[in-house]
């Protein structure tokens, strides 16, 4: 410590402030590592904060309704975990995962036609942590990840800490679009830019609510093959489809090119914080290491209570009772839509999942709009937090999958009714409410 720090240490103690401090918020601000430069809570976080007021209608959050969850029984098999193996559950456990548990999520996984074995299973806290993990393993500052336009915004706060460059790929109401995925690779190529590898949602998009269908998941599969890039299949609402059978994954259709991430926070309970990495045999013992760094191992409680519940519940009939609560939520919001809303607008019609991606007409943007929004009682996310680079200012994503469905219809006429406002403000003036875009917006974990 130099002589004058100790001399501010000698003016604190004696309860004056040092004249050389300023106005400083942050006395560690020229101390961080570069990749905390952008790690700042947006105005949306602050928004938020309002708009969870019960008389507000939030269309925002992607929280799963645990409300259907049989919570008696999930409460007996928990006190029943302490009683009967508290002295394990409650033990430092494996930085791989409780080996039953580890069966259990290859079982999940072959309804989408993925046979795996146990040992390249790695049980992570949520698939968010998996996330952050393959993304510390994989990206120097200044690599390339591409992914879907829009995208995930846990993803892509995830790639910005590690100062990955983000690259979109065009999606249209089928997917990832092929031919721009093969040309933004060829491109990157071209120019030297290490592509590390593709983050795809596939099924049931956040937030574009879209499916790639049949056709196109082998396309992809076969242009990262050939151009030996990567993919992280993340799929969290695979089991939430609403009509037919699950899709089938891409990890199905290429183990070694193909790591998978799953998640329980959408068919069990996010609070649970279990989510899974399936992996090539060397990427896996990389996040292995990896995960053991981070937190020596994961909660054997919550591994041990999901994996309890998987082998005592009716778990598959539980995913059937949240697809068809999902199914009648987003039938109220799609039919409220096509009641409400100006012509003008248009909006994506998922097959499952949580979300639907609806268009502003010309002229508006949904995060300018999104404070008068809230005053009517009625909230959203603006397109602008899933893109890397602050674009999306027309788009906005709707969530139905927490609010009733009458809920849902009186917060769309709400929304319908600010949206017409915006539209004769800019019949008037030439444009509605407009502003600057920089950066990632970063909703909290209640909105991603």
């Amino acid at each position: 410590m130099t002589p004058r720090r100790w001399a501010v240490t000698e003016e604190l103690d004696h309860g004056q402030t040092p004249a050389t401090q300023g106005s400083r918020i942050d006395a560690y601000v020229d101390r961080y590592a570069a990749r905390a430069t952008g790690m700042v809570a947006s105005e949306i976080r602050a928004l938020f904060a309002v708009a969870s007021r019960p008389e507000v209608v939030s269309l925002a959050g992607g929280m799963p309704y645990v409300t259907a969850l049989p919570l008696d029984m999930v409460g007996e098999l928990v006190s029943e975990l302490v009683t009967r193996r508290g002295p394990v559950a409650l033990q430092y456990g494996s930085g791989q995962g409780d080996p039953h548990l580890r069966e259990q999520i290859c079982d999940v996984m072959r309804l989408e036609g993925i046979n795996a074995g146990a040992n390249d299973v790695v049980v992570t806290v949520g698939s968010q942590q998996a996330l952050d993990l393959i993304t510390r393993i994989f990206i120097d500052p200044g690599d390339v990840v591409l992914a879907e336009g829009p995208s995930y915004v846990g993803a892509l706060g995830t790639f910005a800490a590690y100062q990955a460059k983000v690259v979109h790929i065009a999606m249209d109401d089928q997917g990832i679009v092929p031919e721009s995925l093969a040309q933004t690779i060829y491109a990157l190529e071209t120019a030297g830019a290490p592509i590390k590898f593709l983050y795809t949602i596939p099924t049931f998009h956040n937030p574009g609510g879209v499916t790639l269908n049949i056709a196109r998941r082998q396309q992809v599969l076969d242009i990262c093959q050939r151009a030996g890039v990567l993919i992280i299949e993340d799929n969290p609402y695979g089991l939430l489809g609403f009509d037919g059978e699950p899709m089938r994954a891409l990890r199905a259709d290429n183990p070694d090119g193909v790591v998978y991430l799953g998640s329980f926070s959408k068919t069990l309970a996010p609070g649970f914080r279990v989510g899974w990495a399936l992996a090539p045999h060397a990427v896996r013992d990389k996040l292995v290491l990896a995960m053991e760094s981070a937190v020596l191992s994961h909660s054997s409680f919550t591994q041990l209570a999901v994996g309890q519940y998987l082998a005592t519940q009716p778990w598959r009939e539980q995913i059937k009772t949240f697809r068809e609560l999902y199914r009648e939520r987003r039938d109220a919001l799609l039919d409220a839509l096509d009641s409400l809303m100006p012509p003008e607008v248009t909006w994506t019609r998922p097959g499952g999942g949580f979300f639907v991606w609806a268009t502003l007409p010309d002229g508006l943007d949904s995060k300018a709009i999104l404070p008068r929004a809230v005053a009517e009682r009625v909230a959203f996310v603006p397109g602008t937090g899933f893109y890397s680079d602050g674009s999306g200012a027309r788009h906005m994503r709707l969530s139905y999958c927490y609010p009733e469905p009458d809920r849902i219809r009186e917060g769309v006429r709400r929304l319908a009714g600010v949206i017409e406002q915006e539209m004769q403000l800019r019949d008037t003036f030439g444009t509605g409410s407009v502003r600057d875009h920089q950066g990632v917006d970063t909703p909290g974990p209640d909105l991603a």
